[in-house]
């Protein structure tokens, strides 16, 4: 019998839908929850685009780290998209990361991974959703947010 979605992938982070922009000082980081990846083999990171403002840019990155407050945090290298602007006609995209976690520093003591989201010029709408799959314990839905409301399979 096949395995139900729920049992092979989790909502492990989140930065929610809303409309996201630089404050006074400039752009503005915004970031999903640390995943410990001694848990899942991979994380896939959908970034998901909506309207722009007027010359408003988007950038993410994964950023690792050795413990779940983020110790130690440092970018994780080939982990970032290229940028998506107003000029790109980048509304309504999406892009997605994956991360292995043979990618990570593992001998150094990184065993974490966020998203990193940044806006700068004027507002996005945006949102990014962190799915880890294949888990060491099963079934997957056991790591979900709390915020995860429901599950249909």
């Amino acid at each position: 019998m096949a395995e139900l979605f729920s049992e092979k992938v989790a909502v492990l982070g989140t930065i929610d839908p809303d409309a996201y922009g630089p404050d006074l000082y400039g752009a503005v980081a915004y970031a999903t929850d640390w995943i410990d990846m001694k848990v899942f083999d991979q994380v896939g990171f959908v970034v998901m685009a909506g309207a722009f403002g007027a010359g408003a840019t988007l950038d993410f990155k994964v950023q690792e780290a050795t413990s779940d407050a983020g110790a130690g945090a440092q970018d994780l290298s080939g982990k970032s998209i290229t940028q998506l602007t107003d000029a790109g006609n980048d509304d309504d995209k999406q892009v997605i990361v994956g991360v292995k976690a043979g990618e990570l520093a593992v001998n150094d003591g990184y065993r974490y991974v966020r998203g990193v989201m940044t806006c700068a010029v004027d507002d996005i709408d945006a949102a990014v959703i962190a799915l880890g799959v294949d888990p060491s314990y099963k079934p997957a839905s056991n790591f979900d947010l709390a915020s995860v409301d429901e599950i249909v399979s």
